[in-house]
């Protein structure tokens, strides 16, 4: 990866944050006993900057990740960020490093906010100093016209979440866990592990680091929110342009055999994973149980091709934003 020039950084001491700053990206010093450490209290967030056709800077969506991060920290006991200083933050830090942002289709700035324990304690118990930081990186798209679909893996050894944990939160040890079983599925020929729920290893979750979408009989279905699956900002972005479309939009419980008989019947039109890295990855494929399972003809759906261009016109400000959902920043 290639880091921009600055960094944002802050310390939460003596009961509130403080010393907000912007300085030059580099190594910092972390506390060799700190609890993000020893017992995984960090987390964090991630979206873009996108430049636009007409130059402008766009954020998409900045509320709805502080909500998540919100979210996330009380899931961690870790204090949270007030919205205004974590917008103003990502939007200084663009504007300082704003020629990093690249202005091609389908690139953007990726913006990484990420809070993690910093006490010198071995005490097993939340701790009483963190830190905040911003760090920016350009990456290219990862999807588009010319793109293959993906090829899936279903789960039913290894699990990602379950009901009480913190499956809903983007809790770094939520990603380490994950490593095995997506290393297992890449040996295998896989490019994702397509997550089922941890009691039954029956009802379908998510896709890697994704929330997954199937096109059934004419309806997008998708599993609903419910404590072990992240909340993206994409899904729930499908989700309601989707509906602007007059397609209906369903969020239940998806039985991975529903979704078999539905390739095999052909009531199963499409499928397609969502996230900010990716906006839309089609899944051309899903293994399940020794048997390979092609969707349609294995190729980008109509349905995931029109989102796709669709939420990256809104993104870079070629398609209205009719929900406002777009945030500019200002460069002077």
């Amino acid at each position: 990866s290639q880091f921009s020039d600055h960094m944002f950084a802050m310390e939460y001491i003596d009961g509130q944050w403080q010393n907000q700053r912007i300085e030059p990206f580099g190594l910092i010093e972390v506390h060799p006993v700190s609890a993000s450490l020893h017992y995984g209290q960090t987390i964090f967030e991630g979206m873009k900057a996108y430049r636009g056709v007409d130059g402008k800077i766009r954020l998409f969506r900045p509320e709805m990740n502080h909500r998540r991060l919100t979210d996330s920290c009380i899931r961690m006991c870790i204090p949270p960020v007030e919205l205004e200083t974590f917008l103003s933050a990502i939007e200084e830090l663009v504007r300082v490093d704003h020629q990093w942002v690249p202005p091609y289709e389908g690139q953007a700035l990726y913006v990484r906010p990420v809070l993690f324990a910093d006490e010198g304690s071995l005490d097993v118990r939340p701790a009483n100093r963190y830190r905040f930081l911003i760090i920016t990186s350009p990456v290219r798209g990862y999807f588009g016209a010319g793109s293959p679909a993906v090829a899936l893996k279903a789960e039913e050894k290894y699990t990602r979440a379950i009901q009480g944990g913190t499956g809903s939160a983007k809790v770094g040890g939520n990603y380490a866990a994950t490593f095995l079983a997506s290393s297992h599925g890449r040996d295998e020929g896989y490019a994702q592990i397509l997550w089922l729920d941890g009691v039954e290893h029956r009802y379908i979750e998510e896709v890697g680091q994704m929330n997954i979408c199937f096109v059934l009989d004419g309806k997008l279905v998708t599993p609903p929110l419910r404590g072990t699956i992240l909340p993206g900002v994409t899904r729930d972005s499908v989700i309601q342009l989707t509906r602007d479309m007059g397609i209906e939009c369903e969020e239940r419980m998806i039985d991975i055999n529903e979704v078999i008989d539905g390739i095999k019947n052909q009531t199963l039109q499409e499928a397609f994973g969502c996230g900010t890295a990716v906006v839309v990855n089609a899944v051309g494929s899903i293994g399940y149980r020794g048997q390979q399972y092609e969707i349609g003809n294995g190729e980008i759906g109509p349905l995931s091709q029109k989102l796709y261009k669709l939420v990256l016109g809104i993104q870079r400000g070629e398609v209205e934003d009719t929900h406002n959902w777009t945030r500019e920043v200002a460069l002077s």
